[in-house]
């Protein structure tokens, strides 16, 4: 049975899916209907990730759809910082041993000046071409489009949602009242992580060739809210 989660989310799509501006952005309203069409959508793109071979194309057409860069192309900056080493639990999945070396990348997927992902990977340098390997050291070139003559896809084995816009009991609350609680005029207020996915990226062959731990952020919200009413 759907929860009344889901008939919310799935009764404001149509709504949703009108393609945004190119340029200037009008914030999300805090009230029902525009935290129910920002719920439509995370619901939306949560179920693509879900489904997705590669979380790269997916957010580059998000970003597309959306028109929330003159170039929707998806580049990953690299964070610096100190490596962080698997866990056994992570090589267990990864199906490596305690020798085998295993590489770490963070970086944050930005699209424009939006960054839609941050994610942390773990990968097996073994099971990539010295190509691959070469590219994910010395360029900005996103994890999915580098491996993708691997044929790669994804298994997500974790998910947390971190953020919901409807409050707490809404289903037990009519529109009216939750209206008052939401009144118009005020922008809605986001947290930074919107929700986050635990997968791993096997090559074509079935074999695991990475870890990683995604998180989505608000800016996958950051484009022309108004535009979803035109």
């Amino acid at each position: 049975m759907r929860s009344k989660l889901c008939d919310a989310a799935c009764a404001g799509l149509a709504i949703l899916l009108v393609a945004a501006p190119a340029w200037g952005r009008a914030p999300w309203p805090d009230d029902f209907v525009g935290r129910l069409e920002a719920l439509a959508l995370v619901e939306t793109l949560s179920a693509q990730m879900l489904a997705t071979r590669s979380a790269t194309a997916t957010l580059e057409k998000w970003c597309a759809d959306h028109h929330m860069a003159a170039d929707p192309k998806i580049v990953a900056r690299v964070a610096p910082g100190d490596p962080t080493p698997p866990s056994a639990e992570q090589r267990e999945r990864l199906g490596v041993g305690p020798q085998e070396k295993v590489t770490y990348r963070r970086v944050a997927l930005a699209c424009g000046d939006h960054v839609l992902l941050e994610a942390d990977n773990w990968y097996v340098p073994s099971r990539l071409t010295p190509e691959m390997n070469r590219a994910l050291e010395t360029t900005d070139a996103p994890f999915g489009k580098v491996i993708a003559p691997l044929r790669p896809f994804r298994r997500v084995f974790s998910t947390e949602r971190r953020w919901s816009p409807l409050p707490q009991g809404w289903e037990g609350k009519t529109r009216a009242a939750l209206m008052k609680e939401l009144p118009k005029g005020k922008a809605l207020d986001t947290p930074h992580a919107l929700f986050e996915l635990e997968v791993i990226v096997h090559s074509g062959d079935g074999r695991p060739i990475a870890e990683v731990r995604e998180t989505y952020t608000d800016e996958l919200l950051n484009f022309d809210a108004a535009a979803v009413r035109e």
